[in-house]
């Protein structure tokens, strides 16, 4: 099953501007290669690797990430006609 980790805004600081720091929010799915079997978070999937009654080992975990990107602004300049 997928898990979402949500997104944030944050400011910084650079060259004297406040900048926004973006983090969005993703979609993640945690998945062992061999088995199929899907994690519901990142604790789950290290708690079986961990655990010496099963064979899965890190090499057999992936990892699949949906990127929830804001909205883009339109890339053309309109003008007004004379």
């Amino acid at each position: 099953m997928a898990f979402k980790e949500e997104g944030s805004v944050a400011y910084t600081i650079i060259n004297g501007k406040k900048v926004p720091v973006v983090k969005c929010e993703t979609e993640v799915v945690l998945r062992n290669k061999d088995t199929n079997i899907e994690y519901n978070s990142d604790a789950e999937a290290e708690a079986d690797i961990a655990d010496p009654n099963t064979p899965t080992t890190r090499e057999q975990i992936a990892r699949s990430v949906k990127i929830k990107v804001a909205a883009m602004p339109p890339l053309g300049a309109s003008t007004k006609e004379l």
